[in-house]
C-alpha cells in the first residue's frame, strides 16, 4: 500500500500517510474542493485541475495523502516541471545546467475539518525524505503574499524567499527555494519589513537578501530578510 508514515492524531485516532496514485483522483479533487469552500479570498490558492492531477500521478511529479478515519483527509504534490518557460528555478537564480534537479512543491490541501494537526509539516517531512533518495538537488515554490498558513509552511521548511513577482498571468508571489543538500546559513544581518511593501521587498531582494522568516507586528504582518 506504500505506507511511509504512521502517527496519531491529537483525539487518539491514528493516520498513516501513503503515496496516491490514480485511483485516488476522486478523493483529491473532494479535499481540494473542501478547502476552496472555506476560503476567504479563494485566488490565493492556485487550485490544479484534474488533468494536473492526472499529469503528476502518472509519474510527472510526486504525491502522497494522510488518511484517516477511513478517507482521505489531506495530500501533498510535488512536480517535476520539466523544460517550464517561467521556471521557477531561473527565478531564484539556479544555474540552467542544474535546473532539471529542481523540484517544485506544487500543492498542499488539509480539509477544515483536520486543521490543527500538524499534518502540512508531517507530509513534507515525509516527501523531502523521498527527495534526497531520488537526487533532487533543490525545491522550489510560489505562495501568494497574505497566504499566512502556506507562508508559515514554507518557512517551517527552511524555505528561503529568493523573489517576489508576478506568476501565473498576473498574480503577486513569493518564490521559495531550497536546497535539499546545504544546511541553513549564518547570516549577518536582519530586517522586518512590512508584508504589504512590495517594492521595499523586492529591492533587498535584488541585493542578495532571502526571506527567512514572519512574524506578526502591531501593524500587521513583517517579513524578516537576511543577508
Amino acid at each position: 500500500m506504500d505506507v511511509l508514515y504512521n502517527g496519531v492524531l491529537k483525539k487518539g485516532h491514528p493516520f498513516y500517510i501513503r503515496k496516491l496514485h490514480a485511483e485516488d483522483i476522486n478523493a483529491i479533487l473532494h479535499v481540494q474542493n473542501e478547502v476552496i469552500h472555506v476560503l476567504d479570498s479563494p485566488s490565493s490558492l492556485s487550485s490544479l485541475s484534474k488533468k494536473e492531477y492526472e499529469y503528476i500521478l502518472s509519474g510527472g511529479g510526486k504525491m502522497v495523502g494522510v488518511f484517516a478515519d477511513g478517507w482521505l483527509v489531506a495530500f501533498r504534490a510535488l512536480l517535476v516541471p520539466g523544460a517550464d518557460e517561467e521556471h521557477l528555478g531561473s527565478d531564484v537564480g539556479i544555474d540552467a545546467n542544474e535546473l532539471e534537479s529542481v523540484i517544485y512543491q506544487e500543492i498542499s490541501n488539509v480539509s477544515p475539518r483536520y486543521r490543527g494537526y500538524r499534518l502540512q509539516k508531517v507530509m513534507a517531512e515525509t516527501l523531502m525524505e523521498q527527495l534526497i533518495v531520488d537526487d533532487y538537488k533543490y525545491v522550489c515554490a510560489t505562495v501568494a503574499p497574505f497566504n499566512i498558513a502556506s507562508l508559515k509552511d514554507k518557512f517551517s521548511q527552511q524555505m528561503e524567499i529568493a523573489a517576489l513577482k508576478k506568476k501565473y498571468g498576473d498574480l503577486l508571489r513569493y518564490v521559495f527555494v531550497k536546497h535539499l543538500r546545504i544546511e541553513g546559513k549564518e547570516w549577518k544581518e536582519e530586517q522586518d519589513i512590512p508584508m504589504q511593501d512590495t517594492k521595499s521587498q523586492q529591492k533587498l531582494l535584488e541585493d542578495g537578501w532571502r526571506g527567512t522568516g514572519m512574524s506578526r507586528g502591531p501593524d500587521g504582518w513583517l517579513v524578516r530578510y537576511c543577508k
